[in-house]
């Protein structure tokens, strides 16, 4: 299958212009190995892992490529910018691990001041004696946060997320396509950095339509969920078999029963609906509500679990080993491409 070429795949060296995104509890080391594998780019969701742990992650990568040298590893580390401002000394050390290890790329999203972990990232003591600086994805919900992301702080990629998205973003941003379409109006020329379109897609038909937008590629979380190799669990994963686009909602009842409170204003996630959000509408307390959780996981009670989806999940109907989830988003993708120049023959 022919390798799609876009500003994504020749600055990361890719064949398909895919990225499995940053999810905190979802996408681990062996998820990002076979997405690199499949010509795609993985992002490890770095958010509540001990630098330590995130230690062991990265040297799992690196024996995954012995062939690599002194090159980057394949994949990113995605955080989430306002835990790193409740700890900082562990955020610092957190993304000193990801310097030193040559990782090709940070994702910085969710924070009052995001640009600060941008700009550490780029000047930590760990990467003092290198010659290459990590690419860096700033992940953005309104056309005013992609400007500020790609002329001031000179982001390598936008990753443009839309209110389809499952995980958090935010709760009055418009659709994934609405977006995109006003972000890439806004940053024309050949010098604006790529934009990914983040949010609700399921396929490569959706994202060749988001390359013929104008997009440089497409980030998927939800399908990459549905692989062997990511970290939900396995009543996570019929959760969102099960599921079909009327499923989900976007909410903050998740986040209170996980006990995770300090969102940035206007942040909140999508997820299954299911009684834990029924329980935080009825007026049940958040400790009540968060015990029914932990009780919920150890029992694998679909009831009492938080699942987060996108909107397409819907489209979502196996599970599969994330290589064979890349080969097929590829074959997709350049099928549709080849429809779409069939519009213009005569």
């Amino acid at each position: 299958m022919q390798a799609v070429k876009t500003s994504l795949t020749r600055l990361l060296g890719i064949r398909v212009p895919v990225i499995c995104g940053a999810m905190a509890g979802g996408s681990s080391a062996r998820l990002v190995v076979e997405v690199a594998r499949g010509g795609g780019f993985g992002v490890i969701g770095g958010a509540f892992i001990p630098p330590e742990k995130l230690r062991e992650e990265l040297a799992f990568v690196r024996d995954s490529f012995p062939d690599l040298g002194q090159k980057p590893l394949p994949i990113g580390v995605g955080f989430i910018a306002w835990l790193l401002d409740t700890k900082e000394e562990a955020a610092k050390q957190l993304i000193d691990v990801v310097v030193e290890s040559n990782v090709e790329a940070l994702w910085f999203a969710f924070g009052n001041d995001v640009y600060r972990w941008v700009q550490y990232a780029r000047t930590s003591p760990a990467g003092a004696s290198s010659t290459r600086k990590p690419l860096i994805f700033v992940q953005v919900t309104s056309v005013q946060e992609a400007l500020l992301a790609a002329k001031e702080w000179k982001a390598d990629v936008i990753v443009a997320q839309g209110n389809d998205a499952g995980g958090h973003g935010g709760a009055s941003t418009p659709s994934t396509f609405t977006l995109v379409s006003e972000i890439l109006a806004a940053l024309p020329g050949d010098n604006a950095p790529p934009v990914l379109a983040a949010g609700g897609i399921a396929n490569g038909t959706q994202v060749a339509a988001y390359l013929t937008l104008g997009a440089a590629g497409a980030v998927l979380g939800t399908r990459f969920l549905l692989t062997p190799e990511s970290l939900y669990s396995d009543a996570q994963k019929a959760a969102l078999l099960a599921a079909n686009s009327g499923s989900t909602l976007r909410t903050l009842a998740l986040d209170y029963a996980r006990g995770t409170y300090g969102w940035p204003k206007g942040i909140d996630g999508r997820g299954i609906r299911n009684k834990i959000v029924d329980d935080i509408e009825a007026g049940i307390p958040h400790e009540t509500v968060r015990e029914k959780l932990a009780k919920g996981k150890q029992e694998g009670d679909a009831n009492y679990m938080v699942t987060w989806s996108g909107t397409g999940v819907g489209l979502m109907h196996e599970i599969k080993p994330a290589k064979d989830v890349m080969a097929e988003l590829h074959t997709d993708i350049v099928r549709q491409l080849q429809r779409s120049q069939s519009l213009l023959q005569h």
